[in-house]
């Protein structure tokens, strides 16, 4: 078998993989902004969720603008963009709290969401070429179980910065100094020396887009990531409000549990990147798919059962935790192993403007809630599971004699 990380890879694929950490800290931050944000400004579910509808709305408009500009120039050119929007972005809460404008606060969420899509868009593909193609998706599941540890930072962050006294100073304090920090890791990571991963291929996009629609593995992974992205954005979103009424308790005391479920998604992740060594990732992918279903379904016709709904919710986040990397793995590995691997970087951007679910299906989410109840509300994350379930399933089969990596 060959190694999944090379020696000469070693430190480019540690500072690469820190990116990875540094948006799940900005999404998980972003979750908990519903719950702060309706205490704040009196909001109904809908209209906090435009909060995610901005920050996941960037991706999709911003990743192939993105793709575009790391195969003009290089990857590392990417990372250096994408940290100077993140931390613009973040900086900009400042101001946003002055004039306690709620449209302001939602374009700063944009610019910085826009900074994360960039970094996104650059990091799984650069990860993904740090070796064998072979051992590529194994690779990728590597690097993505540091994203949930930034998002147990960001819920932290969340907990004892924002939500333990909730008003907009300490809403905006916190994300400004988050601008900060990244503002330093832009410094390090301009001085730092990292393989370009420049597009050397004088193809220019022409046909690309062609082939990447005829190649049916990677479309259903657009789709399945559309998806996926849906439902842990729409799961996690409302974690704190469905724990808050389930077990009589505020914000703070829900952002425990909360906490929580992204240990047990970070851990799992480990778990599952570990079965891989025996197990293909497309069938790791329908079990996660079946049970995340099935926890979920608990979820939606549990109302009153207490703890018992509780665990099962949070046991969504355990099964999960695989999903999004190993369907860009699968998807775009059926593009690298193909006969035009040079279009690797367009496709990644496909794979990441599908992050557009999080924008359109989160509302959606929080219309059922508001029209019906937020048990109800879970049934779109289920119909999503499904999707994804239906996906690893095709994996299977079109896949021949699927090996572990």
């Amino acid at each position: 078998m060959k190694k999944t990380i090379e020696k000469k890879y070693l430190l480019p694929f540690a500072l690469v993989t820190v990116m990875f950490l540094l948006w799940g800290l900005a999404n998980n931050m972003t979750d908990t902004l519903l719950a702060a944000f309706k205490r704040i400004m009196y909001m109904s579910d809908t209209q906090t969720s435009l909060i995610q509808m901005s920050f996941y709305g960037a991706y999709f408009v911003i990743a192939l603008p993105a793709a575009l500009f790391i195969k003009k120039y290089s990857f590392k050119a990417g990372i250096i963009l994408g940290l100077l929007l993140y931390a613009g972005g973040a900086i900009l809460f400042l101001p946003a709290a002055k004039v306690e404008s709620y449209a302001f606060y939602l374009v700063a969420i944009y610019i910085m969401a826009s900074g994360c899509s960039v970094l996104e868009t650059t990091a799984n593909p650069y990860i993904m070429s740090m070796g064998s193609a072979e051992t590529a998706t194994r690779r990728l599941n590597i690097a993505q179980s540091f994203n949930p540890i930034g998002s147990i930072l960001g819920i932290l962050m969340s907990k004892y910065f924002i939500l333990d006294n909730i008003s907009l100073d300490s809403v905006s304090g916190t994300y400004a100094c988050l601008g900060v920090v990244l503002l330093v890791i832009l410094v390090v990571m301009l001085f730092s020396k990292m393989p370009s991963g420049k597009d050397e291929s004088k193809n220019g996009s022409q046909g690309t887009f062609g082939r990447l629609v005829g190649n049916k593995q990677y479309i259903f992974g657009v789709i399945a990531q559309f998806f996926y992205v849906g439902a842990q954005i729409g799961v996690w979103s409302y974690t704190i409000r469905i724990v808050m009424q389930e077990l009589g308790i505020l914000e703070f005391e829900a952002s425990t549990l909360y906490l929580v479920s992204i240990v047990g998604f970070c851990l799992s992740r480990f778990l599952y990147t570990y079965l891989m060594k025996w197990f293909a990732p497309n069938r790791l992918l329908v079990f996660g798919g079946i049970t995340s279903a099935l926890c979920t379904a608990v979820v939606v016709l549990g109302q009153g059962t207490g703890w018992f709904m509780v665990v099962a919710l949070i046991l969504i986040s355990f099964f999960m935790s695989l999903m999004f990397p190993t369907i860009y793995g699968i998807a775009l590995s059926s593009i690298i192993t193909g006969e035009h691997p040079d279009d690797t970087k367009i496709g990644a951007s496909g794979l990441i403007m599908a992050i557009l679910g999080g924008a359109l299906l989160t509302p959606l989410q929080g219309m059922v809630s508001d029209a019906s109840s937020i048990y109800t509300s879970y049934l779109v994350p289920l119909l999503c599971f499904v999707v994804v379930t239906i996906y690893g399933i095709y994996s299977l089969k079109t896949t021949p004699k699927p090996t572990a990596q």
